[in-house]
C-alpha cells in the first residue's frame, strides 16, 4: 500500500467542493446523492474523487455495483482518514480567521483550479536554455511529466530538485492517440488503458488510467476514434501546455 499524500490532496482549502463530495459520501452512501447535495454533476463528483485520489496516492471511495438498491459507495479507511484531517483543518482556519487581519489575504492563496489533471510529482532536473527552464518531474508511477516554464516563474517559486511539486494541465491539452500508432518525439507521452469514454461531436472524453493504476488522466481523442474500456492509449502532452505548482 502506497504512503498516502493527504497534504497533497489537502492544498486547496477546506471550502473545495471535492471535499464536500468525499463528506457527502460518507453520510449518503451514494456518489449521486453527494454530487446533488454539492451542487455539481454525477460527472463532475467522479472527476472530484479521481483527482483527490491521484493527490493522495491512495484510493479513497470504494463503490459496490449492482443490489437491490443499484449499488453505493463508501469511503476506504484512507478517505476516512482524509476527511478527518479535512475537518481538522477547517476547525484551525476558522481560529486563524478569528485572531488574524490577515485571513482574506490567507484565503485569496488558496487557489483553486479549472484544470481537471493534477498530477503529484517530483523536481527531477532543472534545465535552461536562455529565458526557457525545462522542469521534468518523476510521477509516482514511475513515468515523467515536463514542463517548459520561464526562468521568473522558476525563481518566484523556487525550484529545486527533490521539491514536491503538481503537474497542472487542461483536459484539452492532452491528446489521446492509439498505443500502437506512430508516434513522433514530441512532447509528453504517458502510457495507459481507457476507463472511460464520453462520445461527442467535437471529441470524445477519454479517462485514461495510467501505468500503475493509481492515477487517471483525462483527455481528448478525434470524435468517432473508436477507443473502447481497456484498450491501450498514448496521451500526448506539449511541455509548453504543463503548469508547475507547489503544493500549500
Amino acid at each position: 500500500m502506497a504512503t498516502p499524500r493527504f497534504s497533497d490532496a489537502l492544498g486547496h482549502g477546506m471550502s473545495d467542493k471535492r471535499i464536500d463530495i468525499l463528506r457527502g459520501i460518507a453520510r449518503t452512501g451514494s456518489i449521486s446523492q453527494a454530487a446533488r447535495e454539492a451542487g455539481v454533476s454525477y460527472k463532475a463528483a467522479w472527476q472530484a474523487i479521481a483527482t483527490l485520489t491521484n493527490l493522495a496516492g491512495v484510493p479513497l471511495v470504494e463503490r459496490a455495483v449492482g443490489g437491490a438498491g443499484g449499488g453505493g459507495a463508501t469511503l476506504t479507511a484512507e478517505g476516512q482518514q482524509l476527511l478527518a484531517l479535512a475537518d481538522a483543518h477547517a476547525v484551525a482556519r476558522r481560529g486563524v480567521q478569528v485572531h488574524s487581519g490577515a485571513a482574506a489575504a490567507v484565503a485569496r492563496l488558496s487557489v483553486r483550479t479549472s484544470m481537471r489533471n493534477q498530477l503529484p510529482a517530483t523536481v527531477r532536473e532543472l534545465e535552461r536554455t536562455g529565458p526557457v527552464v525545462r522542469v521534468r518531474m518523476a510521477l509516482p508511477n514511475g513515468e515523467t511529466m515536463a514542463a517548459r516554464i520561464t526562468h521568473e516563474s522558476a525563481e518566484l517559486l523556487g525550484l529545486a530538485e527533490g521539491m514536491t511539486a503538481i503537474a497542472l494541465c487542461k483536459a484539452t491539452a492532452v491528446q489521446v492517440e492509439r498505443a500502437d500508432a506512430a508516434h513522433r518525439a514530441r512532447g509528453n507521452q504517458l502510457t495507459g488503458t481507457v476507463a472511460r469514454v464520453a462520445r461527442g461531436d467535437s471529441g470524445d472524453e477519454i479517462v485514461i488510467a495510467l501505468a500503475g493504476g493509481e492515477l487517471q488522466l483525462v483527455g481528448f481523442a478525434a470524435s468517432g476514434s473508436g477507443l473502447r474500456t481497456r484498450r491501450r492509449v498514448t496521451a500526448v502532452v506539449d511541455e509548453a501546455a504543463v503548469v508547475v505548482a507547489l503544493p500549500g
